[in-house]
C-alpha cells in the first residue's frame, strides 16, 4: 500500500499491525489482553529527562485512526487506539521501547516467551527502572577520587558496586577461604569448628589480611597491621582464636612464609653490589650485633643483676635482626626503586643474614655453657662457622645444578619449573637442617641458592627485560604467605609471659641497648661511599626484631625447667623471655614504619626506576588522547 503524503510514521505502524491481524487471522481478544495486562503497569513519565521522549501521539496525528476505519478495521478502532496509547506512554521512557512495542514481531520469530510486542515492552520497562533504582550506587555513576582525596571519599567509593579494588580481592579471598574451611570441615571435622586449630588458621589469615590491607590507607607497611591484628588473636580475652592454633602447624607455615621471602629475596639479590661491598657486608653483620649484646650484657648485670654469661646470652637474644620484617620492607622500597643504584638494599639483606646465624651460634654456645648441658662446649663453639658454611655451600652446589635442570627451552612451564624447584630447595634448607640439628644453615642456605642459580638465569633473558619470571610467582606466592607469617608471630606473643616488675628495667636496657647499636651500624658504614642520609637510613632498618626472638626466647626458660636447674635460674629465664616479648612489641611494629616512612626521604631513587615513571605517563597521556580523539570521531560519525 502506497504512503500518502499526509501520513506519519506512527499512522504507518498502526497500519501494519492492522495488516498483521487480518493476514494471521489473530482474534482481538488477544490483543485487548496484551493491553489489559499492560495497564497494570502504570507509568511516571515525568520522572525521566525528555531528551529520551520520542513524539506522543496529539490529536493531529489522530485522524489515521479514522483511515482506520475507512480499510475494514472498525471493531478494532478502540483496541488500537489504547495500544498505542501504552506503546507510546512506555516510548516516553526509552526511544529503544517505542520501537520495540510498535513494531511486531514476525510470526515466525517470536519466541515461547515473548507473546506480544506489548509485553516485550513491559520487560525492557523493568529492566530500565531497575537499572534507575540501582544507578544512584553503582561505580560508574561517581567519578574515581583522586590521590589526594579524603579517606572517607576513597572508602566511599570503595564500596560501590559491583564490588571492585581492594573489597573485590578481600570477597575473593573470603570467599575461597569459606571453601577451603567447608572442605577442612568436611575432612577434619571438630577441628574444622570454632575451638579448633584449622578454623584459628582461617579467622587468622582472613583478618590479618584485613588488617594489611587497611594499614596502607594511614600511609603504614601492611605488616604493621598484621602484627597488631596477631597479637590481638592470640591475647584479647573470648576472641582469641589464635591461641587453638597447634603450635607444630604454627612453626610449619612461618617457616614456609620464611622460605618464601628468603627465595624472593635471593633473586633481588645484586651481585655487582655484593661483590663491591662484601666488606661492608661483613662489618654492618657482625658489629652492630657484637656491640649490642655487649651493652646488654653490662645492662642487666647492673639492673638486673644478672651473671655475665647470662647478661651476654640476653644480649645476643636482642641482638638478631627479623628478617621476616626487614626483608619485606626492603623489597617494597627496592621495587619502587629507592637505593638500588646504591645497591643499600642488597647490603641489609645479605648483612641480616649473617647477623642471625652470628647471633643463633653464639645464643647456643651460652645457652650450654649456663645450664652445663651434656654436650662438648668446644663442639658448640666451632659449630657456628661450621653452620654458616654448610648453609652457603648447598646453597651454591643447589643453584650451580638448577643452571641446567630444568633444560634452558623457550617454554611457558619453564619459569614455573624453576620457581617450583627453588621453593622446593628452600624449603629443604629450612625444615632439613633443623631435623639434623644445624639450624644457622638454613636461612643462609635458603638465601644463597636463588641468588646463585640467578647468576646464569639473567644471562639467558631475552632483551628488553630485566625481571625473572620467579620473581613474579615468588611475590605471588608472599601475598597468600605474608598473613601468616607475621600473624603467627604476633600471636606468639604472650602477654602473660610479662611480668610487670621487669617492664621497667627491660625497657631501659632495650632504649640503652638500641642506642649504641645505632651508633655502630652508622660507623660501619663509613668508607662504602654513601651520602650522610643513606647512612642514617641504614641503622633504622637495622631495628626491627621478632622472628629469632619468638624462636629462641623462649629457650633458656625451658631448658632451666628441664634440666632443674634451681628456681633462681628459672626466674631469669622467664626474665629474658619477658624482654624478649617487650624487643617484639617495641621494635618490630617502630621498626617497620621508620623502614617505609624514612626511605622515600633517605633514600635517592634509582634513574631507571624515575625514566620508567615518566614514559609511563606519557604513555598514560598518548592513550588518554587517542581515546579522546576516538570519542570525537564517533561523535562526528553519529552526526
Amino acid at each position: 500500500m502506497e504512503q500518502e503524503p499526509g501520513e506519519t510514521d506512527q499512522e504507518s505502524a498502526v497500519l501494519k499491525i492492522s495488516a498483521q491481524s487480518d493476514s494471521s487471522n489473530k482474534p482481538v481478544e488477544q490483543l485487548e489482553g496484551s493491553v489489559h495486562a499492560a495497564d497494570q503497569f502504570p507509568i511516571d513519565s515525568d520522572s525521566h529527562t525528555d531528551d529520551l521522549k520520542p513524539d506522543i501521539p496529539t490529536e493531529e496525528s489522530t485522524p489515521f485512526i479514522a483511515k482506520a476505519e475507512n480499510n475494514g478495521t472498525n471493531g478494532q478502532t478502540s483496541t488500537l487506539q489504547n495500544a498505542a496509547n501504552i506503546t507510546s506512554s512506555l516510548a516516553s521512557f526509552r526511544g529503544d521501547v517505542y520501537q520495540a512495542t510498535t513494531t511486531p514481531i514476525p510470526k515466525g520469530e517470536r519466541s515461547s516467551g515473548c507473546c506480544s510486542c506489548a509485553s516485550t515492552g513491559i520487560c525492557t520497562f523493568m529492566k530500565l527502572r531497575c537499572y534507575m533504582c540501582c544507578k544512584p550506587v553503582m561505580v560508574e555513576s561517581h567519578p574515581k577520587p583522586g590521590s589526594n582525596a579524603k579517606l572517607c571519599e576513597r572508602l566511599k567509593y570503595s564500596l560501590l558496586c559491583p564490588p571492585h579494588g581492594w573489597l573485590a580481592r578481600m570477597l575473593v579471598i573470603v570467599l575461597s577461604m569459606l571453601f577451603a574451611f567447608g572442605l577442612v570441615w568436611g575432612a577434619t571435622g571438630v577441628d574444622g569448628v570454632y575451638g579448633g586449630s584449622n578454623f584459628g588458621l582461617l579467622v587468622l589469615f582472613l583478618l590479618c589480611s584485613a588488617a594489611g590491607r587497611l594499614m596502607p590507607l594511614i600511609r603504614l607497611p601492611p605488616l604493621l597491621g598484621m602484627l597488631i591484628m596477631g597479637c590481638i588473636l592470640g591475647n584479647v580475652p573470648y576472641i582469641d582464636v589464635a591461641r587453638s592454633i597447634d603450635h607444630e602447624v604454627s612453626a610449619a607455615l612461618r617457616k614456609i612464609a620464611l622460605a618464601v621471602i628468603l627465595t624472593r629475596a635471593g633473586l633481588g639479590l645484586d651481585p655487582k653490589a655484593l661483590k663491591r661491598m662484601s666488606g661492608v657486608v661483613v662489618r654492618l653483620a657482625f658489629l652492630p650485633c657484637l656491640v649490642e649484646a655487649v651493652t646488654c650484657m653490662v645492662t642487666a648485670h647492673l639492673f638486673l643483676k644478672f651473671p655475665l654469661q647470662w647478661g651476654l646470652m640476653l644480649g645476643f637474644v636482642l641482638a638478631a635482626v627479623s628478617p621476616a620484617v626487614v626483608v619485606p620492607s626492603l623489597l617494597s622500597l627496592s621495587d619502587k626503586g629507592y637505593g638500588t643504584d646504591q645497591g643499600i638494599p642488597t647490603l641489609v639483606i645479605a648483612a641480616a643474614s649473617l647477623d642471625d646465624v652470628l647471633a643463633i651460634s653464639a645464643f647456643s654456645i651460652l645457652l650450654s655453657i649456663c645450664l652445663s648441658s651434656s654436650e662438648n662446649i668446644a663442639l658448640t663453639v666451632v659449630r657456628g662457622p661450621l653452620e654458616a658454611l654448610a648453609g652457603v655451600v648447598y646453597g651454591i652446589v643447589l643453584g650451580a645444578v638448577l643452571w641446567y635442570l630444568p633444560p634452558h627451552r623457550k617454554t611457558h612451564s619453564l619459569g614455573l619449573k624453576r620457581s617450583a624447584l627453588l621453593l622446593a630447595g628452600g624449603l629443604f634448607a629450612l625444615f632439613g637442617s633443623e631435623t639434623a640439628g644445624i639450624g644457622g644453615a638454613g636461612a643462609l642456605g635458603c638465601l644463597t641458592l636463588p641468588f646463585v642459580a640467578a647468576l646464569k638465569w639473567r644471562k639467558q633473558l631475552p632483551d628488553g627485560q630485566s625481571e625473572l619470571i620467579s620473581e613474579k610467582h615468588m611475590t605471588a606466592l608472599w601475598g597468600i604467605a605474608q598473613p601468616f607469617l607475621f600473624g603467627l608471630i604476633g600471636a606468639a606473643v604472650d602477654f602473660t609471659q610479662i611480668t610487670p616488675s621487669v617492664v621497667g628495667w627491660g625497657i631501659l636496657l632495650l632504649v640503652i641497648g638500641l642506642i649504641f647499636r645505632l651508633l655502630a651500624s652508622f660507623l660501619a658504614v663509613f668508607g662504602a661511599g654513601f651520602t650522610l642520609k643513606e647512612k642514617f637510613f641504614i641503622p633504622i632498618a637495622w631495628l626491627p626484631k621478632a622472628t629469632v626472638q619468638a624462636l629462641i626466647g623462649s629457650l633458656a626458660l625451658d631448658t632451666a625447667i628441664r634440666n632443674r636447674a634451681g628456681a633462681e635460674k628459672i626466674e631469669w629465664g622467664l626474665q629474658i623471655l619477658t624482654i624478649a616479648v617487650l624487643c617484639i612489641l617495641l621494635t618490630a611494629p617502630i621498626g617497620a614504619a621508620a623502614i617505609s616512612l624514612s626511605g622515600p626521604r633517605l633514600l635517592q631513587k634509582s634513574a631507571a626506576s624515575a625514566n620508567v615513571t615518566r614514559e609511563s605517563v606519557s604513555d598514560q597521556v598518548d592513550v588518554a588522547s587517542e581515546f579522546e580523539m576516538e570519542i570525537i570521531d564517533d561523535k562526528r560519525e553519529s552526526v
